[in-house]
């Protein structure tokens, strides 16, 4: 694959071209030269992204891509392609398949599946057995295997056992991924806890159920000091939780989901059961604190939450309805629409490129001759409607069907293979 991309911003803090327009050559899927006006004696492809940004490859710190077990919704070729035409050129698959990852052969059957996808693909292994809390999972024999986390996805495990995964981790340099939550304050995760749910007449969730089970994490990350990454926080209390951590020196990392950021309580109130997930959409107050939690660094990661369901259980009664949006291909959209289109580039960097792998551990790509080239393309600023006929994902649970969206993904290359453009 060559290519060169012409008058491109390029945001990659800390290096040399950090915030300049340039043109990349990239020739056998290797940057060649990142110059001001590019020779093409050799006659390759251009693409003029005035206008445009670029930077190292976005990375999903959670999807779902239902192989194996429940290949009708997504698999991972499909999979893969909705990451891509989303701007991800890395995703973090969840273990919670429906037959598990946690054996030596669930790891290395994912990866080799998806050796030769332009979208490098990481695996989370369960921490518990069938993820049931009860008896700890094979976390060494997968991680030698090359799983690079675990977590046991949105199931919450009692505080001894999360202890006990964080401490065995921690001697071979896993990261356990923990979900804040607790259940037996909840009823179905249906609606937050508000006058939205007194008026729809539905069980809320509160608030203080995550509260409750970020604080047991917290507390336990501080007792062990080890670090802890703390998946799916939706409330203005959680994110105040997370900055007096931080302030200590508590080891914690946090995530949000990007829907979290843009879909509020309200629309919950027309029974669709697209707006169906987990954790319940919250307050216009809880988004504009994560969203503050964002710019301030407090927030380290934003991802998909990548959930595809099929029609059987998406499309019926909204109590019966399972949770989760096929979110892949609409979360760069989704982040930026909240932010209505000015979000800082930098943010923008370290919640969906630089965080992400500092947190597990993952390299950072370089743009410098003779690296591969790794890179998301985007243009911030540029409106469109996004239309669910379009989707690559084999699943259209989506709410944001005509959706007008600020800022789209350009383009993606990495693995000497392109998308997009």
């Amino acid at each position: 694959m060559d290519i060169i991309l012409k008058s491109v911003r390029i945001i990659n803090p800390g290096t040399s071209h950090h915030q300049k327009t340039r043109d990349i050559v990239i020739v056998n899927g290797k940057i060649k030269s990142i110059t001001t006006n590019a020779n093409n004696d050799d006659g390759i492809k251009e693409l003029d992204l005035k206008g445009c940004f670029v930077m190292p490859g976005w990375f999903d710190m959670r999807a779902n891509f239902r192989e194996p077990g429940e290949e009708h919704k997504e698999d991972l070729i499909s999979g893969t392609k909705a990451a891509a035409a989303g701007g991800f050129t890395e995703v973090l698959l969840m273990p919670s398949t429906l037959y598990p990852l946690q054996s030596k052969s669930d790891i290395e059957f994912v990866l080799n599946k998806c050796r030769n996808s332009l979208v490098n693909v990481h695996v989370a292994g369960c921490m518990t057995a069938d993820r049931k809390g009860l008896d700890m999972a094979e976390l060494y024999e997968m991680y030698v295997s090359g799983a690079i986390a675990f977590t046991d996805d949105k199931k919450v495990n009692d505080p001894g056992m999360l202890v006990r995964a964080l401490q065995y981790s921690n001697t071979f340099g896993a990261r356990i991924i923990s979900y804040a939550d607790e259940p037996s304050l909840c009823n179905n995760y249906l609606i937050n806890e508000s006058p939205s749910s007194v008026r729809t007449g539905m069980k809320g969730c509160p608030a203080v159920a995550e509260e409750i089970g970020l604080n047991r994490i917290i507390r336990i990350a501080e007792y062990t000091d080890i670090a802890v990454h703390i998946s799916g926080i939706s409330t203005a209390g959680s994110v105040l939780q997370i900055r007096n951590a931080k302030s200590k020196g508590i080891k914690i990392t946090a995530e949000v989901y990007a829907h979290n950021l843009m879909l509020d309580e309200t629309l919950v109130e027309t029974f669709d059961s697209k707006y169906k997930v987990k954790p319940v959409l919250r307050s216009r107050a809880d988004i504009q604190a994560l969203k503050k939690g964002i710019t301030d660094g407090v927030i380290d990661c934003v991802s998909s939450d990548h959930s595809p369901q099929d029609i059987e259980v998406k499309n019926c009664e909204y109590d019966y309805a399972a949770h989760g949006i096929s979110s892949a291909e609409t979360a760069f959209a989704t982040l930026s629409t909240a932010f209505k289109g000015q979000l800082d580039a930098e943010t923008l960097f370290h919640v969906l490129s630089g965080n992400p792998r500092k947190v597990l551990n993952i390299n950072l790509p370089l743009f410098e001759d003779g690296e591969v080239a790794n890179m998301t393309v985007y243009h911030p600023e540029k409106n469109w409607i996004f239309s669910e006929k379009e989707m690559v994902s084999k699943s259209k649970n989506t709410p944001f069907n005509d959706t007008e969206f600020t800022g789209k993904v350009i383009g993606v290359i990495n693995n000497n293979k392109i998308n997009g453009f």
